[in-house]
């Protein structure tokens, strides 16, 4: 057997496909492309196809990580062709390798958050946000009761600049199995700051990375 990862991007209409969906859309195109995946024992076999740190629905990335198993031996690069071929637009298989790192060692995403409204001066305010004392958000704890939690530890600004009409705002959030901050969450504190919706928001996730700061894949 050959464990595999790819990498891919999920970007255009391909973002508001569902965590469901995408799994059934790479079942069908392992299908289509006549790679043998390997399926789980027992009276119910699954395909293995594993995804660390799933998007939220409406989020792009160029950083996808999807890990399966193939019963043949196949090289990464005709793996990538043959997927390529038969996966929807939007989805675009970008690298095809042996993987090296457990997802236990995925520690941060980072995310490029592009804001189109021309009328309102985005990073100025979002400086302001990141300038109070606490940013507190309510999350549910592992007891299931609703708590208050300190967020702005969490989020380290790396970018923040205005160009063509657009503010363009990357940030660095903790992700994973130890920690972890939805960039929807943190959209929402900063609205909430505001006192004001913001509609027209493209969210991109660019990189994975492991506690060390290197990239994942």
């Amino acid at each position: 057997m050959n464990d595999v990862r790819a990498v891919f991007e999920k970007l255009g209409r391909a973002r508001f496909i569902s965590h469901l969906d995408l799994l059934r859309c790479m079942q069908r195109a392992f299908k289509r492309a006549g790679l043998p995946l390997w399926y789980s024992q027992g009276f119910n076999p699954r395909a293995y196809l594993m995804f660390p740190l799933p998007l939220s629905l409406g989020i792009g990335s160029i950083c996808e990580i999807m890990d399966f198993t193939l019963v043949d031996d196949i090289s990464c690069d005709e793996i990538k062709d043959r997927l390529n071929k038969t996966l929807p637009d939007g989805i675009k298989i970008l690298s095809v390798d042996a993987p090296v790192k457990k997802h236990t060692e995925i520690a941060a995403a980072v995310y490029e958050i592009k804001f189109f409204d021309r009328n309102s001066n985005i990073i100025l305010l979002f400086n302001e946000f990141m300038e109070q004392e606490k940013i507190e958000i309510q999350k549910v704890n592992k007891k299931k009761i609703p708590v208050q939690i300190d967020i702005k530890p969490q989020i380290e600004v790396l970018e923040m600049v205005s160009k063509d009409g657009q503010a363009v705002i990357k940030l660095k959030l903790p992700a994973g199995t130890q920690e972890n901050l939805n960039v929807n969450s943190m959209l929402e504190a900063f609205q909430n700051f505001i006192k004001s919706e913001i509609d027209d928001i493209f969210i991109c996730r660019t990189d994975i990375l492991c506690l060390d700061g290197k990239k994942f894949f």
